[in-house]
């Protein structure tokens, strides 16, 4: 796993879908922390550097700023851990997780 290479790609993601002007970025499952963390996906620093590189991303309005991210990274909530979507727009945040 390489968070920072991730969230390289994640960038220049963002900045080539800008370039083309796009309103909407969808990234694929699991992208900030990777799809093959396997069993690091229950470790709780995956899911504590899957938030630092949320927060670096956040950090650079340009990024979002009228288009729409969709990053996939894992979810810690009520002690449960989920593969979710977030979305950001406008260096906002909405987190999308599974019913309960």
């Amino acid at each position: 796993m390489s968070f920072e290479h991730n969230k390289a790609n994640i960038i220049k993601s963002i900045r080539k879908a800008k370039e083309m002007g796009a309103t909407y970025r969808l990234g694929p499952e699991l992208e900030i922390s990777g799809y093959n963390c396997e069993d690091h996906f229950y470790e709780l620093d995956t899911i504590s550097h899957s938030w630092g590189v949320l927060a670096d991303i956040l950090s650079d309005p340009y990024l979002t700023e009228d288009i729409l991210i969709d990053l996939g990274m894992p979810l810690m909530f009520k002690g449960n851990l989920y593969n979710t979507r977030v979305y950001c727009l406008n260096q906002k945040v909405l987190l999308i997780r599974p019913k309960l």
